[in-house]
């Protein structure tokens, strides 16, 4: 038995490179159409297991390429998770009434964008890359400043080392910057929250000291390419 195939449909290639840096550690088959055209000969010809599917885009619109595929006998069973835009409730609802299976608001977030596709796809891998590295992170903790480090990072979270100690699911607001491809320092300001301790007396990760694990939250999409990008190039770094 073959791996299982999503097809990530979008006119923008770096909402598509984006969706496939989501499922890099995942065992599936990734392809790609820019429009509803495309999509509908890829899916003809190669039945995928799943489809992320963007709502606004030339030559034919997700809504119309959704129809036609749930109006197909042999296609309708393909789950069809269409991205909308944020705030616009009457997407949703011609999302619906087009007969797709699910959907998620853009910008994109990426641990949203993973829960959605192991619903369809069990073997979709939740967890990401990380690199490890070594500079300095600020958060707030209420309107105090707190210095910390980064120790490994990836694009949808950071670990920081600090004495300071707070509850998992704890909101912050952290500032830190990193270098672009260009080598020109980004300076990111994200929101996040805390998703693990590692605790002096508890090391959940030994090889880490004692600090916490942030998830990214709501990140832009130009946020998250500074991000790929980053953790991309100290991968590849010799």
């Amino acid at each position: 038995m073959g791996k299982p195939k999503i097809l990530l449909v979008d006119d923008t290639r770096l909402m598509l490179e984006l969706e496939k840096s989501f499922l890099k550690l995942s065992n599936v088959e990734v392809f790609t159409a820019s429009n509803g055209v495309e999509a509908l000969e890829l899916v003809k010809k190669d039945p995928p297991d799943l489809i992320f599917m963007d709502m606004n885009m030339p030559a034919m619109d997700g809504i119309s390429c959704c129809r036609l595929l749930k109006a197909d006998p042999f296609l309708r069973a393909i789950p069809v998770v269409m991205l909308t835009t944020v705030g616009r409730e009457d997407d949703r609802e011609r999302a619906k009434e087009a007969g797709c299976d699910d959907y998620i608001t853009k910008p994109i977030d990426r641990r949203e964008f993973l829960e959605k596709a192991r619903k369809y796809t069990a073997v979709v891998d939740r967890r990401e890359l990380r690199v490890p590295c070594h500079f300095p992170v600020i958060f707030l903790l209420g309107k105090s400043p707190v210095a910390a480090h980064a120790m490994d990072i990836g694009d949808g979270g950071v670990f920081l080392s600090t004495r300071e100690q707070l509850a998992p699911d704890k909101r912050l607001s952290l500032a830190f910057y990193l270098s672009s491809a260009a080598d020109h320092p980004v300076l990111m300001q994200v929101e996040g929250q805390v998703a693990w301790l590692n605790e002096e007396e508890n090391r959940v990760n030994t090889a880490l000291p004692p600090g916490f694990g942030v998830e990214f939250m709501g990140l832009e999409e130009e946020e998250t390419a500074v991000l790929k990008s980053f953790v991309d190039a100290e991968r590849l770094r010799p």
